[in-house]
């Protein structure tokens, strides 16, 4: 009899920053199948998603991935319901429209690494700052890059886990990395976007250094950039239609609602969208070929292919939720009247 350790791994219900929490489930003979998982429970009154006199929430298998640094182990991502099987209020997955996969997405995590003794990020001297950023970006050396180590070891787990791993590179920042995924189906990019991050966390126990998604975290006021996620993302329209004008449209369909997407483009995103350090304002929307500072750039290659290609939303957050942020892309592209 083999027994393997099924890592169940969802999304609790703090607001409007969520968080990860897991647990181990030990199955004999399992088959390493996404069909074979079972549904499982957990409390909800210690997550903020149930009360103590009705506490069991659900978990619903959705993805399974190879777990590269435990004997005989998988990751388990799975959505969340309540009691009788609907979608809980704090599942953002269940909320994507796309069932058919039509969506692709290329999300870019920037993320900063924290030393848990200093609280401040590598590279980072207690009681001042390092030289101004410049040289930390795509650097080599131990001067200006800090957290190789890591970074490196959490590429193999990812690229191990079979997720669709696509590019590390630091950051602006000292101390400050990205990774990006690609995916096709919006849920799928996000299964794969909250798996890396799992890695990515876990990972940190050993070295003694934690992970910090919030925009901002040196400081609204500071001169050092945040740390977004750009979301990458094309449909079968944008991908074939060989048309600015479509492309156009869509872009202007996202014009309306600007609030909307704010709404859950993660915390703190004002912090960092300030139309300084490469963004747009918060307040605006925008988008441009090339540019760097709108909302959305239209990609030089996407122009040079004869307008077939893809967009990217400049705005998210890095600690944003990608399943609300995809879901969110894909309401605004398909309301755009391209008829």
């Amino acid at each position: 009899m083999s027994k393997s350790k099924l890592e169940y791994i969802w999304l609790d219900g703090y607001y409007p920053t969520q968080n990860m929490r897991s647990k181990t489930k030990v199955e004999d003979n399992f088959s390493g199948k996404l069909e074979d998982c079972p549904i499982w429970s957990f409390d909800g009154s210690s997550t903020k998603q149930a009360t103590g006199d009705s506490s069991d929430c659900l978990l619903k298998p959705v993805a399974i991935y190879p777990d590269p640094a435990r004997k005989d182990g998988y990751l388990v991502m799975t959505e969340v319901l309540n009691p009788d099987g609907t979608p809980h209020v704090s599942n953002g997955r269940a909320t994507i429209d796309d069932d058919d996969n039509d969506f692709w997405f290329g999300f870019e995590q920037e993320y900063f690494i924290m030393d848990k003794k200093t609280q401040l990020p590598l590279g980072f001297p207690v009681g001042g700052y390092p030289a101004p950023q410049g040289l930390y970006y795509c650097s080599v050396g131990g001067r200006n890059t800090h957290g190789r180590a890591l970074v490196e070891e959490h590429a193999d787990l990812c690229i191990e886990a079979g997720l669709n791993f696509e590019g590390i590179n630091q950051e602006v920042a000292a101390g400050q990395w990205e990774f990006q995924l690609f995916a096709k189906g919006a849920k799928k990019a996000g299964d794969e976007i909250w798996v890396a991050r799992y890695l990515l966390d876990r990972l940190t126990e050993k070295y003694g250094y934690y992970i910090e998604y919030h925009p901002k975290p040196l400081g609204k006021d500071m001169d050092w950039n945040g740390s977004g996620m750009h979301a990458n993302f094309s449909n079968t329209v944008l991908r074939t239609c060989g048309s600015k004008e479509i492309y156009e449209k869509i872009c202007e369909a996202f014009r309306p609602v600007v609030k909307e997407h704010i709404a859950v483009y993660g915390e703190f995103n004002d912090q960092r969208l300030t139309g300084e350090h490469e963004t747009a304002s918060i307040d605006d929307f925008s988008y441009g070929i090339s540019d760097r500072g709108a909302s959305i750039r239209i990609p030089i290659i996407t122009v040079e292919k004869g307008w077939k290609g893809w967009l990217e939303d400049r705005r998210p957050a890095s600690n944003g939720d990608p399943y609300k942020i995809a879901g969110r892309i894909v309401k605004t592209v398909k309301s755009a009247n391209i008829s």
